[in-house]
């Protein structure tokens, strides 16, 4: 499987009609796909660039790309609901996820979030993660090792739960994900992996969660003052004088909280807030 040039068997390509309607197909020489306007032949793909325009029988015009990740993500077989895209690129870039870093993880869930991260930390970095859940498990496996394109030397995938888990498990953790139904239970393991200014990230759907969460935080005493938030995207249809907001939009998904370890022995100044009156 190729991830850029010429088409070649085996590469996952999108098609996409008039309708901007998607069908996937793995290449194969000697191979038809069928489709609703008759047939296309993987033959008249293999060996054509990128972005280029196949026919099938009936003359229907389908444009040929190469899966992206979010792509893959968001087609990928599941066993756990999947961090979506929106959210995983906040995790990327508030988590400083860096080449090189040794992430922790919990849980893989259906490896989605995984992929992302084995992507940003590189050939050098490392990711661990955890899942108690051995079918879940078995997705994410499948899932990050059909993206990658084999076993991946630098993942670290363990069945079990994250509590209980030390330093002489994983090593020193430069950042650590929970996604997870109860992340403030798992509070005392991240404040002995993690080093002293490293990124605590947490992915939480629901407001009672994510209260527990940030009281847990503050309870801990040894992070910084944390942060939450979500992210809403509404894409838009421009179409001339019909230029408008499309009528759906990705809303609400989850809950991102953030915090990032202190020095040991050191407590966080006490946040000054506006006194009630």
């Amino acid at each position: 499987m190729a991830y850029s040039g010429r088409f070649q068997a085996g590469d996952r390509v999108q098609l996409t009609d008039a309708k901007r309607r998607h069908f996937t197909i793995t290449l194969g020489e000697g191979e038809s796909y069928f489709t609703h306007k008759g047939e296309i032949k993987h033959d008249e793909i293999i060996g054509q660039d990128e972005g280029s325009v196949v026919l099938s029988s009936s003359g229907a015009e389908y444009l040929c790309f190469r899966h992206l990740l979010v792509d893959r993500v968001l087609s990928m077989p599941r066993g756990a609901a999947v961090i979506y895209p929106k959210d995983a690129a906040q995790i990327l870039v508030e988590g400083d996820i860096f080449p090189g870093a040794t992430v922790l993880e919990a849980g893989a869930g259906s490896g989605a979030m995984s992929s992302w991260l084995l992507r940003a930390v590189g050939e050098h970095g490392k990711l661990i993660s955890y899942e108690v859940r051995e079918d879940h498990l078995a997705y994410a496996k499948s899932n990050v090792e059909d993206i990658m394109g084999g076993q991946v030397d630098n993942w670290d995938l363990r069945l079990g739960d994250l509590k209980g888990v030390t330093r002489a498990d994983t090593g020193d953790v430069d950042r650590v994900l929970l996604d997870m139904l109860e992340p403030w239970e798992m509070l005392d393991t991240v404040k002995d992996v993690l080093i002293p200014g490293g990124v605590f990230m947490t992915y939480v759907a629901t407001v009672p969660q994510l209260m527990k969460v940030m009281e847990g935080i503050r309870e801990m005493e040894c992070f910084t003052e944390p942060r939450a938030w979500e992210s809403l995207v509404r894409e838009w249809k421009v179409e001339g004088l019909a230029t408008r907001p499309e009528h759906r939009m990705n809303a609400h998904t989850a809950f991102l909280i953030w915090t990032r370890r202190l020095a040991d022995g050191v407590k966080p100044p006490r946040p000054q807030r506006r006194a009630r009156k």
